[in-house]
Formats: C-alpha cells, sequence, structure tokens
C-alpha cells in the first residue's frame, strides 16, 4: 500500500515567504487523515512545522502516521527548510514516542498552573517594583542577546535566532513598558535588585487566553537564595491581580533547575517540543 499527501487547498504564501498548505494523508488514494504543514514565521522560512497530523481511528497502528510524517519532511525539504518543528501534547504518549522514532529531539515545554486562592505574598525582605525606564533599556536590549543565544545554543541557526528574538520583542513590546498588559519588574532584596520577570497576556489554547511568563532571571550574584521563587510568586500575583486564572510559561528541556523549580509550584506540562534537522 502507498502512503501519500493530497493537497486540500492551494500553497498559501504570504508576503515575507511564509508558507502554508493542508494535505489529506491517502493509502492508494483513499483518506486516512489529515496534515497541515507551515513554514515558522518566528524562525523564517528555513524553519519548518507540522502544525497539525491526524490519522482516523480505524487507520491507526499501521504506521500511516509515520509514513505521513516522513512524507511531510519531504515537502518541507521541497520548501528550503533545513529544519523542521513539532509541538505534540504532553498526554500524546503514541504520538510523542514516534517523534523520538523519527529522530525528533526535545527542546522545550509549555507549561501551565491554574491559579487558585488569593494572590501569593512576597517571602519576607524581599520588595517588588516596576522597571524604570533606565533599566529597561538596558535589560531589553541583553534580553534579545540573550533570547537569541539560547536558541543558538540548542541547534538553530544563528540568523534564526536572531529573527526570532527581534519579531518576539517587536511583538510583545511595541512601546516599551507602555506596552498593553505588559509588566516588566524587579525585585529587590536589602536594596539590590536581585532579579526581574516580565509577563504579559497570550492564547494559551484555542479560545483561550491567560496570563504568560515571557522572561524570568535571577541575577548570577544572586542565584541559590530562593529569588526564582520569589519572582514566579511575583508573576502569579501580578496576573491573578489582572483577573487572570491561568499562567503559563516555556521553559527549556535542559534548564533542570528552573523545571524543578516550576513543578515544585505547581505547573504542570501542557505540551513537548521538539525538532530535527532536515538533512
Amino acid at each position: 500500500m502507498t502512503t501519500t499527501l493530497r493537497p486540500t487547498g492551494p500553497l498559501q504564501t504570504a508576503a515575507d515567504g511564509h508558507r502554508s498548505r493542508a494535505y489529506e494523508v491517502c493509502v492508494n488514494s483513499r483518506p486516512v487523515g489529515a496534515v497541515r504543514l507551515a513554514t515558522d514565521p518566528a524562525f523564517g522560512p528555513k524553519a519548518g512545522v507540522i502544525e497539525s497530523l491526524r490519522i482516523d481511528e480505524a487507520d491507526r497502528r499501521r504506521g500511516r502516521g509515520t509514513v505521513a510524517a516522513l512524507a511531510a519532511e519531504e515537502v518541507l525539504r521541497g520548501w528550503g527548510c533545513t529544519q523542521v518543528h513539532v509541538s505534540v501534547p504532553a498526554e500524546a504518549e503514541l504520538a510523542q514516542r514516534m517523534a523520538r522514532m523519527l529522530g525528533y529531539a526535545e527542546v522545550s515545554r509549555n507549561m501551565l498552573k491554574e491559579l487558585t486562592g488569593p494572590p501569593p505574598a512576597l517571602p519576607d525582605g524581599v520588595e517588588a517594583r516596576s522597571m524604570t525606564e533606565v533599566e529597561y533599556v538596558a535589560w531589553e536590549a541583553a534580553g534579545r542577546r540573550a533570547f537569541a543565544e539560547s536558541w543558538s545554543a540548542r541547534g538553530i541557526p544563528a540568523d534564526q535566532a536572531r529573527a526570532k528574538a527581534e519579531a518576539s520583542h517587536r511583538e510583545l513590546l511595541p512601546e516599551g513598558l507602555a506596552s498593553p498588559g505588559v509588566a516588566v519588574q524587579v525585585v529587590t532584596s536589602g536594596g539590590a535588585v536581585v532579579g526581574h520577570v516580565w509577563t504579559g497576556r497570550r492564547k494559551l489554547a484555542p479560545g483561550v487566553q491567560g496570563g504568560y511568563v515571557y522572561d524570568v532571571e535571577v541575577a548570577p550574584a544572586h542565584r541559590g537564595h530562593g529569588y526564582g521563587r520569589a519572582l514566579m510568586l511575583l508573576a502569579e500575583r501580578t496576573v491573578a491581580e489582572s483577573g487572570t486564572r491561568l499562567l503559563g510559561l516555556h521553559v527549556f528541556a535542559d534548564n533542570t533547575p528552573a523545571l524543578r523549580l516550576y513543578s515544585s509550584l505547581g505547573y504542570r506540562t501542557t505540551h513537548i517540543n521538539s525538532s530535527k534537522v532536515l538533512l
């Protein structure tokens, strides 16, 4: 039997080169599922995405999904993509297993927490305030560099990583500290700034808006003293006081201390994000 992808509509190409197209998964011309492919506008036209892949229940466990994924990679190669990304729900164990078998390596996780009860208080001796304009200028420039470097260190080409960093800051901080729905705050202890946290709003699931931690960091000289937990409590308090009861975040899979902290605070993994180089 032959498994192929059959387009269900024209190739969509935007002015910036972003592409997308939907396909039927067919076995001997019989539809058995669907797949949607795109390029990632955040990383550029050389980064492909398998946005969704579905095989009908009656045709599962016969290798259809594996062959369809390989066919999708061929399409993306034809588009000039050198990488492909997938984001799989944490509970989809079979899909996770298939991704690993096909050579996808976990890069990061999306995590979520339902905020209940009153907003948390900060630990004794720790205070919070908004970032000043002077602090913001230095933080924003350093943040873009660090964001790009963090992706480059995990195999993303430097030009794609820089493009993602620039695009993210343009989109999320269009008016700097005055950007709607944004809070960029610092935590101090003994008069010294020990860390910062940037929160805002984001779509966490189809039709579901919530708070989001875009950046959180403890200054190197102050790590190991519980300030990371204090910053996350500040994020939760800020989001809860805005009337939002969901808080999401993104964390790299190799950031073990952060993963432990978020798990201890009650965050659960919703999606596992993996990537593969297209040779």
